[in-house]
């Protein structure tokens, strides 16, 4: 007979594979993407899969995983699935999950700041010409992407030169009765007050747009014929105008390297990796003109083959990015054909991905692993000296261990005026210029020039919305809670 007043034994949890396996009873075989928990709701991992019971399944089976993917497995508390129509649907809400969630056991493409493009806006009688990120909400014609403010900078600063774009404000561009500095300098037409005709000044926007869309020989043919004719007839300023905008051409097309005949629109990646890190090195043409480069450095275990760690980077990194119709890379990405097919639903139009063997493609591949190649080797200097620092701290201070993050904190003011506070962030990785802040100071009550008071303030807004976001959630020991 048994004692009903007895305590019941609670049922022993189950976790790792015993989850696993319970799950892979109810799942179907069709395409789709499931999620790994943790304890405390901790989202391990996203993967996506042709067949989710195969896939899942392949995680049952005791032995022949890496040691990430074992520990993955043993800290698994649940899962999640989504089934989708095809394998294409699944790896690009796979992409969009990592991007989004983060999660620990994936490979994170880190930089994920949008691109700078270069904008000529068409909403106004006089187009300006102006950098732009974001949504496309804007008319007029948006030329990029490039790889770098700088680029755009560079880019902008010489087409101004050539073209005398406006690249004022509208409401600056109405209240104009004279000329600006722009003007005197020779980087404006002054559209603003009638140094320049309209329809003169929409022919400059136009070669400029041409310009950038790759006509730039046929341009500059014709500037040349232009100044030679004006120089026949004895217009020595419009010569010498145009001669400036010659010039100025041939600076930005020599500032722009290499600019393979055989290319119009392509990215070109390569991959290093050594010491467990990896570094990503970019190269983007579009109309025929080099537009930067950029190197980036996805975070992933060490045991992940390069191949895969191409894949899963140029999946989020397209994820809100237009591909372009050519992606050469120096090794065949994992599953690119599946890859292609994913840019091509997004894109719109065919998308070809390629390891180049010979010719001028393999060239460019070559010159952007060779810069892979020096920006890890740079990386990985600068890691060790960033540890031998944070060692240094971790003496000094009597630390249990080295910090793995530190804000360091300032204030800035014109005369009591113009109140901020700043934050930056070093890692053991180095500056994280993404984690940068700036509080503009908002307590009235604060006298002029009172830096205690206003550190007072970034203290209270930075630790106050820490514990905001973070309250109710238990982080992992040794990691910084998110921002």
């Amino acid at each position: 007979m048994t004692d009903s007043s007895a305590p019941s034994t609670p049922a022993p949890r189950l976790s790792g594979v015993d989850i696993i396996r319970d799950q892979l009873k109810r799942l179907p075989n069709k395409p789709g993407v499931y999620r790994m928990f943790g304890a405390d709701q901790e989202l391990l991992y996203v993967g996506k899969a042709r067949n989710l019971k195969n896939r899942v399944g392949s995680y049952a089976k005791l032995g022949g995983h890496t040691q990430r993917i074992a520990r993955m497995i043993s800290l698994t508390r649940a899962m999640e699935f989504v089934v989708t129509e095809t394998e294409t649907e699944a790896l690009l809400l796979e992409a969009n999950l990592i991007k989004r969630l983060k999660p620990r056991f994936n490979i994170l493409l880190r930089d994920d700041k949008s691109f700078p493009y270069i904008l000529i806006r068409r909403d106004h009688v006089a187009p300006m010409i102006t950098k732009h990120r974001g949504s496309k909400s804007i008319k007029g014609d948006y030329f990029g992407p490039f790889a770098s403010v700088g680029a755009v900078n560079q880019t902008l600063d010489t087409l101004q030169k050539a073209f005398l774009l406006r690249n004022c404000t509208d409401s600056t561009y109405e209240g104009r009765s004279r000329p600006c500095m722009q003007h005197q300098i020779k980087r404006c037409a002054a559209p603003c007050t009638g140094e320049i005709s309209i329809s003169d000044y929409r022919a400059l926007t136009e070669q400029a747009a041409d310009f950038l869309r790759g006509k730039a020989d046929n341009l500059q043919k014709q500037l040349v014929a232009d100044m030679e004719s004006a120089a026949g007839q004895m217009e020595f300023e419009t010569a010498a105008r145009l001669r400036d905008r010659i010039k100025a051409l041939a600076a930005v097309r020599a500032s722009q390297g290499i600019n393979p005949a055989g290319i119009d629109e392509a990215d070109v990646f390569a991959i290093e990796s050594q010491a467990g890190q990896t570094c990503i090195q970019a190269f983007f043409f579009r109309a025929g003109q080099n537009w930067g480069a950029n190197a980036f450095y996805p975070r992933h275990d060490s045991d992940d083959a390069p191949e895969d760690v191409l894949a899963a980077f140029l999946v989020q990194f397209y994820d809100n990015r237009p591909p372009p119709k050519l992606v050469l890379t120096s090794i065949e990405p994992g599953q690119s054909d599946l890859i292609a097919d994913a840019l091509e639903l997004r894109a719109d139009h065919k998308v070809e991905i390629r390891a180049p063997q010979r010719g001028e493609k393999l060239d460019l591949v070559k010159q952007a692993a060779t810069n892979a190649r020096e920006a890890l080797g740079r990386k990985l200097a600068e890691t060790q000296s960033q540890t031998r620092i944070l060692a240094a701290v971790q003496k000094t201070f009597d630390l249990p261990e080295p910090p793995r993050r530190i804000e360091v904190y300032d204030n800035s003011h014109i005369q009591g005026t113009n109140m901020v506070g700043g934050m930056i962030v070093a890692t053991p990785d180095g500056y994280d210029k993404s984690s940068y802040r700036k509080f503009n100071i908002r307590d009235e009550s604060i006298e002029p020039g009172d830096d205690y008071g206003m550190m007072r303030e970034v203290m209270r807004r930075r630790f106050g919305r820490l514990k905001k976001e973070n309250e109710g959630r238990e982080t992992r020991p040794g990691t910084w809670p998110d921002r």
